[in-house]
C-alpha cells in the first residue's frame, strides 16, 4: 500500500485504465475529496480488465508513470498497485481488489469506491457487483440531470434504492446525494452521487487525436483542454499512441 494511504482513514479506491489518465479522473476525484472529506484518493491502474479482453493500448508500465505524473502535487491523490497485473496473467476483479484493500485497512478505516458514470452504468457486467457496495459504498460521479429511475436501472440484480433522509446537500461548493442501498439478505449501504459533474472527457477520443497528431506531425491544443501537462508531454516523448 502506498505510503499516503498509510494512517489515513476516509480513503476511496479509483480504479480503470487510465489509458491515458485525463482531467476529467483528476475532476471527479477533487469533487470526491471535497463531498465525502476524504483523506487519500488511490489511483489504480488496472492489469487486466474482464470486460476489455483486447487490453490498453500503453504498457502497465507506462500508464502506472502516467497516473504518477498525473497526480503529482495533489493532496491526497496517490497511486496504488492494489490492481497491478497477477503473476497469472488472470483478470482483475473490482470486487476482489476492494476485499483485498478491505483487509489491509482494517475495519476502522472507511473506505469507499470511485467510479464515473460510464462505469456505473456498466455495473450490471461487472463479476459479483451486487456485493461491491457492501464492502466499499460507491461514490459515482453521475451526469447533471440524471433521473434517480436511470440511476436505479443501472443497479445490479437483487438490489433496491431509496433517497436517504436529508440525502441532498452541498459542501464547499460540491453537490452531494446520498441514497440507501438494500440486498435481498437485509444489508443496507450507502450510495454517493456527484450529480453534477459534466466532465465529457473520453480517454479513446485523446488516443485518436495523439495518434492524428502523431501522423500530422504536429501538436495540437491537446495539453490544456484534456490532459495534464506532464502526461501529455510523457505519452508524447515515449510515441504511446500514434
Amino acid at each position: 500500500m502506498s505510503q499516503t494511504a498509510r494512517g489515513a482513514r476516509r480513503i476511496a479506491f479509483f480504479g480503470g485504465s487510465f489509458d491515458p489518465p485525463h482531467l476529467g479522473h483528476l475532476t471527479v476525484a477533487r469533487a470526491a475529496r471535497t463531498a465525502l472529506g476524504l483523506d487519500t484518493v488511490l489511483f489504480a491502474p488496472v492489469g487486466a480488465q474482464p470486460l476489455k479482453p483486447e487490453g490498453p493500448t500503453a504498457s502497465f508500465a507506462d500508464r502506472l508513470a502516467m497516473t504518477r505524473l498525473a497526480v503529482a502535487g495533489e493532496p491526497g491523490f496517490c497511486v496504488s498497485l492494489a490492481d497491478a497485473p497477477k503473476p497469472s496473467g488472470a483478470p482483475n476483479f473490482t470486487l476482489e481488489t476492494l476485499q483485498q484493500l478491505r483487509g489491509e485497512l482494517g475495519r476502522e478505516c472507511a473506505l469507499f469506491c470511485l467510479m464515473g458514470a460510464d462505469s456505473f452504468f456498466g455495473l450490471r457486467r461487472w463479476r459479483r457487483a451486487a456485493e461491491i457496495p457492501f464492502v466499499a459504498p460507491l461514490i459515482v460521479a453521475s451526469r447533471p440531470g440524471e433521473k434517480m429511475d436511470s440511476l436505479k436501472a443501472a443497479l445490479p440484480e437483487g438490489l433496491t434504492m431509496e433517497a436517504a433522509v436529508g440525502g441532498e446537500r452541498e459542501i464547499s461548493g460540491v453537490a452531494l446525494r446520498e441514497f440507501v442501498l438494500r440486498d435481498g439478505a437485509g444489508g443496507c449501504a450507502p450510495l454517493y452521487v456527484l450529480p453534477e459533474l459534466d466532465v465529457e472527457i473520453s480517454a479513446s477520443e485523446i488516443r485518436l487525436r495523439m495518434e492524428a497528431e502523431a501522423r500530422a506531425g504536429a501538436a495540437g491544443p491537446l495539453d490544456e483542454a484534456l490532459l495534464p501537462e506532464a502526461v501529455a508531454a510523457y505519452a508524447r516523448g515515449r510515441e504511446l499512441y500514434r
